[in-house]
């Protein structure tokens, strides 16, 4: 049996709410492996803390803002002791050939290194997207503590590195969410209302400038390209180019659905917010400039 002393050295924060279908998957792949794990919870009113029990005993609860402010007030109030920290959503789990990787890895990184980007390998109804551009997903999920924070946005935030050098492993972390359709859709309405909020106040990040590699392609794209075509029509062009020139069609039925619903339904969904707000400014005898053109995002993450 693996000791105390064999682990990797790494502490893996996870930030839960109502995750019983998910966090058993997502501590499996970590426990006896990690050095620490901690969750922090925002007031989960099913089974998540009980079954987080069976892994860890470092469980707290914090009220919930949004995603980044949650993980940075993780950063700084927890008790980490590890020299490495790991970001894992409560339905992601760490493959086996990641493990071995980054066990054998980590040692051997010169000090400059500080932050590692892994690929997301995400799954939808159980089949893996692999087109469309979808995959693979690079995100900054391990670092040096100390040595990065997430972006201050409420979406499409990124954990970015204050100093030094990241590199890119071989291997994969997977997003494998149990929920049924209608949660997905009611779960992705909430993230299109905070996208949509970002978008009508214009909030940037302290940390943007800090970003690198392919989510600064995608922050440049989203801000550069995809914001300079109409409000819905360009929801339409990406997904004909997400399931046309990017073979999302090679997914099946189940990426028919995902390339629909997340490249599509959810884009045009932000911008029928944002223009909804637009309109409300308007009728209230406030107009804003621009009614109908709005700036809504189109972050491609």
């Amino acid at each position: 049996m693996t000791g105390p002393g064999d682990r990797t050295p790494i502490s893996v924060i996870v930030l839960t709410f109502n995750e019983a279908a998910n966090i058993a998957t997502c501590l499996e792949s970590v426990a006896g492996w990690a050095g620490e794990i901690f969750i922090v919870d925002s007031g989960s009113t099913d089974q998540t803390t009980e079954i987080a029990r069976r892994y860890t005993d470092q469980i707290v609860t914090h009220p919930f803002v949004n995603q980044s402010q949650q993980f940075n007030w993780a950063l700084d109030h927890l008790p980490i002791h590890m020299p490495w920290v790991m970001r894992l959503d409560a339905d992601e789990f760490l493959l086996p050939e990641l493990r071995e990787e980054i066990a054998r890895v980590l040692p051997a990184l010169a000090a400059e290194v500080t932050g590692v980007m892994m690929k997301r390998r995400v799954y939808f109804q159980g089949r893996w997207i692999r087109h469309g551009g979808y995959y693979p997903t690079w995100l900054l999920r391990l670092f040096r503590r100390g040595f990065a924070r997430s972006e201050e946005l409420a979406m499409d935030e990124h954990i970015v590195v204050l100093s030094g050098k990241t590199i890119e492993l071989q291997h994969d972390f997977v997003d494998f969410n149990h929920m049924s359709l209608a949660e997905w859709l009611a779960k992705h309405a909430r993230y299109a209302a905070r996208e949509a909020s970002v978008a009508e106040s214009g909030t940037e990040s302290t940390y943007s400038a800090r970003l690198t590699s392919q989510p600064a392609r995608k922050r440049w794209l989203k801000n550069h390209v995809y914001r300079r075509f109409p409000p819905f029509f360009r929801a339409l062009l990406f997904f004909l180019y997400r399931y046309i020139l990017r073979a999302g069609f090679l997914d099946g039925p189940q990426g028919l659905i995902f390339h629909v619903l997340q490249g599509f339904w959810y884009r045009f969904y932000v911008d029928a917010l944002v223009w909804e707000a637009h309109r409300s400014a308007s009728v209230d005898g406030n107009p804003v400039p621009g009614e109908t053109g709005g700036s809504g995002p189109g972050a491609f993450s």
